[in-house]
């Protein structure tokens, strides 16, 4: 979800320099035409540079630039504009030329003599072609550019003429000013490729190489780099990348690499990019960070963990050291493959070799924290962001706030939403629906039209999603007609329902046992043109496993069969706890090879199922075999998992595999349940393990749970026998305050 680019140091110039330029031309550097000039570089072939030969000043003149030169020598703090004021009358362009020649070898008045010329008229073609040679020898690279750029960008400019005289003078003053430096040529070919003046940039390529100048790798890396970031220039680009270097022995150094390894990646060529890597070496050119960098990100997204590992590996053998895009890259892949605790993991590392992790990487991890349904640790990393300086943004907000309402905690989502008012960041449309939702599912729909309102009060639009769950909420509390009612409302506002917006209305309306009215308006859904999907008939198959009519819901099933629905691994696991229910686990079984036969993967939940009820049956050895299948499946256990089978385990009295779960659950960073707690604590207990049962009872207390009262009885014993007089007397009281007093308060609400 939260995903970067990563580009090579160059590209990331070029991109902040550069404009898109290729839209407008319909050529771009014709097959062959570069490689068969490159391909007879013969030195006794190259044209020599022509003599410069500037006219000659008369006598009158040449006093004239002699009084000029003199004066701005001998000058000290006044401005140019004044001592040369008794010479204004008689200077002509021709003496700016003049006295260039006087003072060329004095940089600095050189250029405030041009700046106090340019101010009276526009100098010469010839005359800015010399600057740009004295700026080139004196090595100042920003002036060459900024004068041959100023140049291109002037408005109403004849490009095909211009271009025409301008190189014309270059290579006329270049023998006698630019001391054969090339760097000239160079820039002008990158502000050419800058400005989209892609057709002249080849001429110049063709012209200079008459001469014996061959445009740099730097420059060709510029042209490769735009050619990539065009729309259908992506091919042309890996062309001239190929040919140059096969054809014309180009080599392209790590820069040029970089720019065409992330081209592949980004078209999906990510095996075609690492052999670009492994070539690198052989043509004597060493990949870097960046390199490796792209490769594992392309690996990444292509879910290639253990390749990227492998890489990861390689880097550092190299000495080269991963930086924040390498991190975030592995981190959403382990976070997608919810492993997030190894993600987590791996960004402990990443502080511990002082790289420092930006909003995207501290975002993807709550993002991952939140998905696997452990808030607490999401909303810690909020506070460990805000200590690291960065300021959580709308993205970073809204995640957290979704994964509070997924689970149930509107009360902090709705203070975190509070905060993020208080910081000036304006909600936008997502994250208001994202806790609109939240209330909803909680039935509170008071306050979900509360900040439905709010929404629109801000200038905000509720869209489709918004009424959609808003609809779901009154549905899911019975209130069907209400709904419609608020769906004639979005109607009338020009948005027409969604398939989530029936299915909503399905729902609702199997939740409150009409199923006959749910199956009415499946029908009316093929009328208005919107086909009910597989959740619309995961839904009633559901309603008709629940009230005990299989035989309908089997029904069902081949009808959506039939009209080539594809199952979800939902479907199959409304079936699965049906099932499993009814006390036909085996059928559980079959389902799960008939899941795998249709190409379906089961998923957490299913298994979850299972293992739940051969746990019911006190059956550890069989749900032991289910969890290990799962495992082997590459499906990432969840906090529920461990519960259920520690749970089991107590029940089964097999304590050692429940305490080693318990201790895997905890460097997982899943949190145990009450129920988990207890059962462990009854199960040390039972044994007479009264070290272990402390531990895990100190735990629940540091959770902020509450144990069972007879627990409370027995450590508060324990203590006391110890001697623990402290210790017996807070356990007491805690006793007294949460669970006497809390069950008072309980009876006085009845």
């Amino acid at each position: 979800m939260f995903r970067h680019i990563i580009y090579s140091k160059s590209d990331l110039f070029y991109q902040s320099h550069l404009t898109s330029f290729l839209g407008r031309l319909p050529l771009v550097f014709p097959r062959n035409c570069m490689i068969h000039k490159l391909s007879l570089l013969d030195p006794t072939n190259f044209r020599p540079f022509p003599e410069y030969s500037p006219k000659k000043p008369t006598i009158k003149d040449s006093e004239l630039v002699y009084q000029i030169a003199s004066t701005i020598r001998q000058r000290r703090s006044e401005p140019l504009r004044r001592i040369l004021r008794p010479y204004e009358s008689k200077f002509r362009s021709d003496h700016l030329i003049w006295v260039l020649m006087n003072i060329r070898n004095e940089y600095e008045l050189v250029l405030n003599f041009f700046d106090w010329a340019c101010m009276r008229r526009d100098p010469s073609l010839e005359a800015n072609c010399i600057v740009i040679h004295i700026a080139a020898t004196a090595k100042d690279g920003k002036m060459v550019r900024k004068i041959i750029h100023d140049f291109w960008t002037k408005p109403n400019l004849d490009v095909t003429l211009s271009f025409a005289q301008f190189l014309d003078k270059l290579i006329y003053t270049h023998k006698d000013w630019g001391y054969n430096s090339s760097y000239v040529f160079d820039v002008f070919f990158q502000v050419l490729v800058e400005v989209g003046n892609l057709d002249e940039a080849r001429k110049l390529f063709d012209k200079v190489l008459n001469y014996g100048v061959v445009i740099s790798v730097d420059s060709c890396n510029l042209l490769i780099s735009h050619l990539s970031k065009r729309s259908n220039g992506s091919e042309i680009a890996l062309r001239v990348f190929r040919e140059l270097a096969a054809e014309a022995g180009i080599c392209w150094n790590t820069a040029s690499y970089n720019i065409v390894i992330h081209l592949l990646s980004r078209l999906g060529k990510i095996k075609e990019a690492h052999n670009l890597l492994l070539q690198m070496e052989f043509r004597c050119c060493a990949p870097d960070v960046i390199s490796y960098s792209t490769i594992i990100d392309g690996y990444c997204r292509d879910g290639q963990l253990q390749v990227v590992l492998k890489l990861l590996e390689e880097m550092q053998m190299k000495g080269l050291k991963p930086n924040h895009f390498t991190f975030d890259s592995i981190i959403s892949l382990l976070c997608k493959s919810g492993e997030v605790s190894d993600a987590y993991m791996l960004f402990k590392e990443m502080l511990r070799l002082g790289i420092h992790p930006d909003c995207v990487i501290f975002t993807t991890l709550i993002d991952g924290f939140c998905k696997i349904g452990n808030v607490s640790d999401a909303f810690n990393l909020v506070h460990e962001m805000q200590n690291h300086n960065i300021t959580p943004d709308l993205i970073t907000y809204s995640v957290v706030i979704h994964g509070l309402c997924q689970a149930g905690k509107m009360s902090k989502a709705e203070e975190l939403f509070g905060e993020l008012l208080d910081k000036g960041i304006q909600p936008d449309e997502v994250t208001y629906t994202t806790l609109i939702n939240g209330y909803c599912k909680e039935g509170d729909m008071k306050k979900a039209f509360l900040v439905h309102n709010k929404m629109v009060q801000s200038g905000l639009t509720p869209n489709v999603v918004t009424y959609t769950a808003l609809a779901d909420g009154l549905c899911k509390n019975g209130e069907v007609e209400t709904a419609n009612e608020l769906l004639q409302e979005m109607s009338e506002k020009g948005l027409e329902p969604n398939i989530c917006t029936y299915n909503s209305l399905v729902n609702g309306l199997c939740k409150m046992g009409n199923i006959v009215q749910a199956t009415k308006l499946m029908k009316d859904m093929y009328m208005a043109g919107c086909n009910p999907d597989c959740i619309t008939y995961t839904t009633l198959i559901d309603a008709y496993c629940k009230s005990g009519e299989m035989s309908k819901a089997q029904e069902l099933l081949s009808e959506m069969l039939h009209r080539e629905l594809q199952p979800t691994v939902v479907t199959f696991n409304v079936l699965m706890n049906w099932f499993c229910m009814s006390g036909t686990i085996e059928d559980g079984e079959k389902l799960i090879e008939w899941m795998i036969s249709k190409g379906i993967k089961p998923n957490v939940i299913t298994y979850n199922s299972l293992m739940k009820h051969y746990c019911i049956r006190n059956d550890m050895r069989m749900a032991t075999q289910v969890f290990k299948r799962m495992c082997s499946e590459r499906v990432m256990p969840d906090g529920n998992t461990y519960n259920i089978l520690i749970k089991g385990h107590c029940k089964a009295r097999n304590m050692k595999e429940a305490w080693f779960l318990h201790r895997e659950m905890i460097e997982k960073r899943f949190k145990l349940t009450v129920a988990s707690y207890n059962a462990l604590i009854k199960g040390f207990v039972k044994r007479k393990k009264f070290s272990e049962s402390v531990q895990i009872f100190e735990e629940m207390r540091r959770e902020g749970l509450v144990a069972d009262t007879e627990f409370y009885h027995v450590f508060a014993d324990w203590h006391y026998n110890e001697g623990n007089m402290d210790i017996t007397l807070e356990i007491c009281d805690e006793a007294i305050e949460k669970c006497l007093l809390a069950k008072s308060n309980n009876k006085e609400n009845l």
